[in-house]
């Protein structure tokens, strides 16, 4: 299926001008990087993420709401998946100082309620559990049961048959439970995902993204030295870093401007990341193969002129696989969620302007390399 016929473009006429263009979205994005920074997900900065799963339809912003003053400072409530998911995230990984006596209390209220009366004393506690003696064994097995049952993530200190010591955990998650099932209480719920990421790990993989991005580029540099020339392979891995540094600048730029919008770094967007310079480069592949195999035909055509019929040749598939992926891609942007909102918006964006740069990037950069310098590119 071809959609353009005959296409005559002078499209390395308009170089120039989108250098320009380019060069002010690079100077946009990284004015903002640098004055208003990147926001970047738990996976990243460390902290607490929270999966609830409810068994009705639950309002998101009153869960917002009840959890707006509990002691955990800022915390972000999202939809999760359908209407009866909720992904609450915190910075925290452990219950703060002040707010552990209140949890201490609320074990203490259910032990109240579960067997009133019943003598008990804490053996210990740490940042995240409690550990309380009863006076038998059958006490503390029934005690583990029960408040298991409502929740608590209860166990035995030890599988002696005459342990009566109860170690109860207490978490973020913990903490977010006990005040929503006060809060909801017509919809239960359970955790079917806590995540708990430390600032060394999230640094760590911070580290780990840049570097997978970076390999890829220079791996990808050595495979199109050999297939092409070396300009042409420095040509698109400058198109692929003009790609990637304007999409993160855009996450800066949009941050807190555009509702729905405000989307963080995390490892999902490092995967958009890679698959974009995937996408990007074999968009470029494309047009450079056609070029070579053009410079084979008309060995005397000039460079410009030649680069332009290439461009022209391969526009259709260009439009055609761009459409069509761009298609999917929106869907999913629609339709996914804010899970996958992220990682959709970075293909969005990234299939046009690694279109767009495989035109007036990598192969605007053989042209100018070539004039400039007076050699002839050809292969042999």
């Amino acid at each position: 299926m071809r959609i353009f016929h005959n296409l005559n473009v002078n499209w390395m006429g308009m170089r120039k001008t989108l250098y320009i263009l380019s060069t002010a979205l690079f100077l946009i994005g990284l004015l903002n990087v640098v004055f208003r920074g990147l926001v970047f997900g738990i996976d990243f900065k460390g902290g607490s993420e929270i999966v609830l799963q409810f068994e009705k339809p639950v309002d998101v912003a009153k869960v917002r709401n009840d959890l707006a003053n509990i002691g955990l400072g800022a915390v972000e409530v999202r939809t999760f998946g359908a209407e009866t998911g909720v992904l609450v995230r915190t910075e925290l990984q452990e219950i703060p100082k002040e707010i552990y006596p209140k949890v201490v209390d609320r074990i203490r209220e259910n032990i109240d309620l579960v067997l009133p009366g019943v003598p008990y004393k804490i053996v210990d506690s740490t940042v995240n559990s409690v550990t309380i003696g009863f006076e038998n064994p059958d006490t503390t097995n029934t005690m583990i049961a029960e408040l298991f049952a409502q929740g608590f993530q209860t166990g035995k200190v030890s599988e002696e048959l005459d342990n009566k010591l109860m170690i109860v955990r207490v978490g973020i998650a913990d903490w977010i439970k006990e005040v929503l099932r006060e809060k909801i209480k017509d919809n239960p719920f359970q955790v079917v995902k806590e995540d708990r990421v430390g600032p060394k790990i999230g640094e760590e993989l911070k580290r780990d993204a840049v570097l997978a991005v970076l390999l890829s580029l220079v791996v990808i540099l050595i495979y199109l030295g050999f297939r092409f020339k070396f300009v042409f392979a420095v040509g698109a891995v400058v198109a692929l870093f003009h790609d990637v540094l304007i999409t993160v600048g855009l996450y800066a730029v949009l941050f807190g401007v555009i509702p729905g919008l405000n989307l963080e770094i995390d490892l999902p967007v490092v995967a958009a990341f890679l698959t974009l310079v995937g996408y990007s480069i074999n968009d470029t592949v494309i047009v450079f193969d056609r070029i070579r195999e053009n410079m084979k035909i008309h060995k005397t055509m000039p460079l410009e002129e030649l680069v332009n019929k290439s461009i022209n040749q391969t526009m259709s598939r260009t439009i055609i696989t761009g459409i069509t992926t761009l298609l999917a891609v929106f869907v999913l942007f629609l339709l996914g969620g804010d899970v996958l909102r992220a990682f959709s918006f970075t293909l969005l964006f990234g299939i046009i302007i690694g279109t767009y740069s495989s035109i007036f990037v990598a192969s605007a950069l053989v042209v100018d390399y070539a004039q400039k310098t007076k050699k002839k590119v050809q292969f042999s």
